[in-house]
């Protein structure tokens, strides 16, 4: 009998996060629904099938599900020994952009076609980033607290953010990969004076660059510079109605016209033609039309608890890699999420950014649900204590 107690009591039980995986499931499933809503019409008009849309974002998700599902039995100890491999294989996806492989889809040069299926390097870089950035915090251990820690994350990121920016073009997947580094230095170090005043340059450096778009354009009605173009749609977008501020005003219509409790799914107008790319970048606002502030707030909800589930599962982890590992999903998660509804909610420039599991995008579905795979598998292998 004591021999059986004494097993009892030294066998280990581990945790798994239902709740997480619950919140991930609401997230895509609802993002499926408001993907069919918000593109039926557009779909019907270009393709003829109004599921068109809809059947390749389940593609995509059937997809991600998989490779979910193989990170999370995967031990993530293994992918130490891949982190720079995957590095390389990031960079080198982003400079097959300028390779017969790449494509032009929708006015951008962002995507490789290989086999039929198109790919967007920068969703790579930025998995890729994360985890060279955790491999790089555990090396460095305490040497993470000095200038030359932040140093090196802050050039290892540095690299695809500029390939991503000068290859792409995309400035928002550069803002996120670089973001990404930051925060997860930021969290690794016990020390935050240099972050502080490396946010202190970096909002100095924004305001300038307003305040010389404004000063150069005043008395002008555009600007050469398609990123300046759209600081100044920021600033008056009733000035650029018919250009750069189009889209934003469109946005803030839909917004606007919901009210608290929306028109209901599938009524909105602004989809019919009104707002272009409603189904990437603006989806927010339409779910705002027709689901009103209500459907909002409970969208915002979900990812709120998403990243609770990110941070109980970080500080909990079994090292500091896993831990790291999900700092890592939580920044991605977080970064993205905010810059896309102050996007379109014309809170900062346009930066043409989706929102997770909710926006089109089959490349990115695919590597949101990867990395949740990577969070679900260190949640696993937290040990529940007697």
């Amino acid at each position: 009998m004591r021999q059986k107690a004494r097993k009892r009591r030294n066998k280990k039980e581990f945790f798994y996060d239902y709740t997480l995986l619950l919140i991930v499931l609401l997230l895509v499933c609802f993002g499926l629904i408001m993907l069919y809503s918000v593109s039926s019409y557009e779909a019907n008009l270009d393709f003829g099938d109004p599921a068109y849309y809809l059947k390749k974002q389940i593609f995509a998700t059937v997809i991600g599900f998989g490779v979910m599902i193989a990170a999370n039995v995967i031990d993530y100890h293994i992918w130490e020994k891949f982190a720079t491999l995957g590095y390389v294989v990031s960079i080198v996806a982003i400079l097959l952009v300028l390779s017969p492989l790449g494509k032009t889809l929708n006015g951008a040069r962002r995507w490789i076609f290989i086999g039929g299926i198109s790919l967007q390097p920068a969703e790579i870089a930025k998995i890729a980033v994360v985890l060279l950035v955790a491999v790089l915090i555990c090396k460095m251990g305490r040497g993470i607290s000095q200038w030359k820690g932040l140093g090196v994350i802050i050039v290892v990121a540095a690299i695809p953010t500029l390939l991503i920016l000068l290859v792409t073009s995309n400035l928002s997947s550069a803002i996120i990969v670089m973001g990404i580094a930051v925060l997860m230095g930021f969290v690794a170090d016990p020390k935050y004076k240099k972050y502080f005043l490396l946010a202190l340059a970096v909002v100095v450096i924004g305001v300038l660059w307003i305040l010389k778009v404004y000063m150069e354009s005043e008395g002008v009605s555009g600007t050469g510079n398609y990123r300046d173009a759209r600081v100044l749609a920021w600033l008056n977008p009733e000035a650029f109605a018919d250009d750069d501020g189009f889209q934003t005003l469109q946005a803030l219509y839909a917004i606007g016209s919901g009210g608290i409790w929306g028109k209901g799914l599938g009524q909105s107008m602004q989809k019919l033609g009104f707002l272009p790319e409603a189904q990437n970048d603006m989806v927010f606002s339409i779910i705002c039309e027709e689901l009103g502030l209500f459907g909002a707030f409970c969208v915002l909800l979900l990812f709120l608890m998403l990243i609770w589930r990110f941070m109980f599962i970080a500080n909990n982890a079994p090292d500091l890699f896993g831990a790291m590992l999900v700092v890592g999903v939580m920044a991605h998660f977080a970064i993205q999420v905010i810059l896309n509804i102050a996007v379109v909610t014309n809170t900062i420039p346009n930066t043409g950014i989706t929102l997770p599991f909710i926006s089109y995008g089959g490349t990115s579905v695919v590597f949101l649900l990867a990395e949740i795979g990577l969070v679900l598998n260190v949640a696993s292998q937290i040990q529940i204590q007697d």
